[in-house]
């Protein structure tokens, strides 16, 4: 079986590589010439472990193709993914002039029967929005050929990807006709064999799948930070709280952790998105709209209790900061708090020194000059008056706290992330601030 995938970014490079390792010959498709030659060469535009050995490995086999011609990519093609960018409009909304550009394409260049799989996240109603564009182009070639729209998004950690294509939990997929529903099955029998099924069902309801799936997540963590600022109001620990509920089933123990906030590609576009959804439908989803409001807010505390522990006397200070990805993992800053955090710095007058494991050179293209990139984090240390923790790397979590005290003006350390122990934290002398306790008591 031969398939495509247009749109060679997070997505569309995981999910053509991941079919390529199991033996199926994928040509990749991106308009982004530069991208499209540097992945000829081996170089890799984002960061996912596991993935730059696996794109070499395929491409040496030569099951893993790579190109900015669509048409030559739907050659002897029966599927073809569409896995480009859904960018937010300004009022939220899910802009789709990507996705029905890929179903103009494939209507003018198609010759055989094809299969068009919407990959990318995308509102109710859009297969029925690139069925049309695809009829309206075939009938100005004045040609009739059989094709279906189906719909498959994506659940793909950053950081995790690689593991969730090959071992999925599940594998949505909505289409209206038996012919696509075959040759879905047959695409994914080899990520099946570990007993989690294809769920298939028709394609509206796996388009607000993704949506739903997505909001979810995101209200477990806008939950669990109002808790924790509660916490610190009433005197409880967000920490126990959360060992608490999560011992339940029904809650579980993931997306419970309090911290400075969800950032990333896909909540905060996609929470936008959905509530965009529901006000077109006039219907008001408030949960979510708290949600969002309850983020936005987050991402702000860490500031603000800096600012409480310096009174307000913030001008010439320096920070060090640890972690400038929204996750771990990942070198992606789309939403990450940090940005957010540093704005509110660089406004106060504070300095800023900052190390990221792999998102340094993602940073410089966002935030220029206008920070100091640290080559190591107890470099970021040295004359800070304070340790901001932002992003939970795992070689932040157990840090030489002698050389972080050495090297620190005063020990200061604001957690934004709950990765150290308060207890240890005050043996050690340092002046100690997390989310969700009130340390000062």
């Amino acid at each position: 079986m031969k398939v495509a995938i247009v749109g060679s970014g997070y997505v569309g490079l995981v999910t053509g590589t991941c079919f390529a390792e199991v033996g199926i010959d994928v040509t990749c498709v991106d308009i982004d010439r530069k991208k499209i030659e540097n992945l000829q060469n081996g170089i890799i535009p984002i960061y996912e472990p596991g993935l730059e050995e696996m794109v070499h490995r395929n491409m040496k086999k030569d099951r893993l193709h790579f190109t900015t011609s669509i048409a030559e990519a739907l050659e002897d093609c029966e599927v073809i993914f569409s896995a480009v960018g859904t960018p937010p409009d300004e009022d939220g909304s899910a802009d789709l002039k990507y996705v029905l550009s890929v179903a103009r394409d494939c209507g003018r260049f198609m010759k055989n029967y094809l299969l068009i799989v919407t990959k990318s996240t995308v509102p109710v109603g859009t297969a029925d929005k690139v069925r049309k564009v695809v009829a309206e182009e075939l009938k100005s070639r004045s040609v009739s050929i059989d094709f279906d729209v189906a719909s498959n998004p994506e659940f793909l950690k950053e950081g995790a990807a690689i593991d969730d294509f090959l071992k999925p939990d599940r594998i949505v997929v909505g289409c209206d006709s038996q012919r696509a529903e075959e040759l879905m099955k047959a695409l994914y029998k080899p990520f099946t064999l570990n007993g989690h099924p294809v769920i298939f069902m028709d394609i509206t309801s796996a388009e607000m799948t993704k949506y739903a799936a997505n909001s979810m997540l995101a209200t477990k963590i806008s939950f669990m930070n109002d808790m924790a600022n509660l916490c610190e109001i009433v005197g409880a620990d967000i920490n126990m709280v959360r060992r608490g509920i999560g011992s339940d089933s029904r809650i579980g123990n993931k997306f419970i952790y309090p911290g400075v906030g969800y950032g990333g590609s896909c909540f905060p576009k996609d929470v936008k998105a959905l509530i965009h959804t529901a006000d077109e439908f006039k219907y008001n989803l408030r949960v979510l709209k708290a949600v969002e409001a309850v983020n936005d807010d987050q991402k702000e505390v860490l500031y603000n209790k800096f600012e409480l522990h310096y009174k307000g006397d913030l001008r010439g200070k320096t920070v060090a900061l640890w972690g400038l990805s929204f996750k771990p993992q990942t070198d992606d800053m789309r939403e990450a708090p940090s940005l957010k955090i540093i704005k509110k710095l660089l406004e106060a007058g504070v300095k800023v020194k900052a190390y990221d494991p792999v998102a340094m050179s993602e940073a410089k293209r966002i935030l220029g000059d206008s920070i100091y990139y640290a080559p190591d984090q107890y470099d970021a240390l040295i004359d800070a008056d304070c340790l901001m923790l932002v992003t939970e790397w795992p070689e932040f979590k157990f840090p030489n706290f002698n050389i972080v005290n050495k090297l620190l003006k005063a020990p200061v350390i604001f957690d934004g992330r709950n990765i150290y122990e308060i207890p240890e934290m005050k043996r050690k002398g340092f002046i100690y601030y997390c989310i969700g306790v009130n340390t000062s008591r």
